[in-house]
């Protein structure tokens, strides 16, 4: 690298470090932060040499990225940005932090994918979903299908692992030369009911689909789930035994096993790999506390409280909704939610905005009772599972008091 480039890597990882030392994070933000500053060029020169492979979509980009890189560790070591910095400066830290590796496996903001494809110049970009996310600040699902789209359209070696499930996702991948498509099924429909090709209606039936004006339909996929596992091109199939919970993570497994596949890997020596990963970043974390076993699930968005209903158990469980910058400070996404799934069990709730939560539960129906904190949530039930869905700084305020479990 060049000298500036050296010493710009130099000073992101120690200011990484000095940031964990004092305790204010895990350092994956201000070290590439302050690298840029010194070198704007950082990134570029940090990916030059390795074969990257970018991860992006409105869910599942983290656990996606756990289980790839955990994949793509048959070959060698892997930098990838494991605590969800999914931004150019999270990118820049990982790298910086990771040191000379052969791989890469980077977790992308969809918002900012086409610039870190010009960037790092990736092997593969694996496109996961797309759904409403943070409209008071973000796009609508469709504009940000055309930034794919079109950030496609300028690398035509790239190869695309892609989601034959999403409409939004084939339409924006479907001009790139090589893909490979995966089917982990699609629980959200409410984002994709009108075709971004020709505004006509979109029909769903039997888990295919179709565009009622134009050619746009499902693709056939060589990477789907099937029972408890995954069918490869071949048609083989394989047990995926994962320590993670819910059927979404199967299909994020098979979307892995996709990604690693393009680069050789096989399904069979990936999957042991797949099955070490228990938590990531504090998702899926179990932790025990005062005689209970509680379980963190972070739900940010309609799409992803969906699965969290799914993975949690028939227990006692906490809400907890803050709108802060990061998770957005439009709550009317609450009406999105169909919270019926907390029907007969114990529903506590907390957080900034729980009082927005409390209204939207009375629509549903769903009793529940309001505690201060997280400590009284502990108190408020009794020993055994303690269930908490919470969007993102809720989350990371309770991960903070069970000491950043990861």
């Amino acid at each position: 690298m060049p000298l500036r480039a050296k010493v710009a890597t130099s000073v992101s990882k120690t200011a990484a470090a000095l940031s964990r030392a004092a305790g204010r994070g895990d350092g994956s933000v201000i070290g590439g932060w302050i690298g840029l500053k010194i070198d704007p060029d950082l990134l570029g020169h940090l990916a030059a040499g390795r074969a990257i492979a970018l991860v992006s979509g409105t869910n599942g980009k983290t656990t996606t990225t756990r289980l790839a890189a955990a994949a793509l560790g048959v070959l060698g070591p892997v930098a990838t940005n494991s605590f969800g910095a999914n931004m150019p400066t999270g990118h820049t830290s990982a790298l910086a932090k990771a040191g000379a590796t052969p791989f890469a496996v980077l977790e992308v903001d969809e918002h900012y994918l086409a610039r870190v494809i010009d960037e790092t110049n990736p092997r593969v970009v694996a496109l996961l979903n797309l759904s409403r996310d943070q409209l008071d600040r973000a796009k609508e699902v469709a504009m940000m299908a055309q930034m794919w789209r079109s950030a496609l359209a300028g690398h035509p070696d790239v190869s695309v692992v892609a989601n034959a499930d999403d409409p939004m996702v084939v339409w924006a991948a479907r001009g790139s030369s090589h893909i490979t498509w995966f089917s982990a099924g699609q629980r959200w429909h409410d984002d994709s009911f009108v075709c971004p090709e020709s505004g006509h209606p979109i029909e769903r039936a039997g888990g295919d689909w179709w565009c009622t004006g134009c050619p746009l339909r499902r693709p056939q996929p060589q990477w789907r789930v099937e029972d408890e596992g995954v069918v490869d091109p071949r048609g083989d199939w394989h047990l995926v035994k994962l320590q993670l919970p819910g059927s979404v993570n199967i299909g994020n497994a098979a979307t892995a096993l996709a990604v690693a596949a393009e680069f050789g890997v096989r399904a069979i020596e990936a999957l042991p790999r797949l099955s070490t990963v228990a938590s990531i970043a504090g998702r899926y974390a179990q932790v025990d506390r005062d005689g209970r076993n509680i379980r963190l699930l972070l739900a940010k968005n309609p799409a992803s409280w969906l699965e969290a209903f799914d993975m949690a158990e028939q227990a006692p469980t906490l809400l907890s909704i803050n709108a802060r910058d990061p998770d957005g400070f439009d709550t009317s996404w609450l009406y999105d939610v169909d919270f019926s799934p907390l029907h007969d069990r114990p529903v506590l709730i907390t957080g900034d905005r729980a009082f927005d939560l409390a209204v939207r539960l009375e629509v549903n129906g769903i009793a529940f009772r309001h505690v201060l904190s997280f400590e009284e949530a502990i108190r408020s039930v009794p020993p055994g599972r303690l269930e908490v869905i919470a969007n993102y700084t809720a989350f990371q305020d309770i991960r903070a008091e069970l000491d950043r479990v990861n």
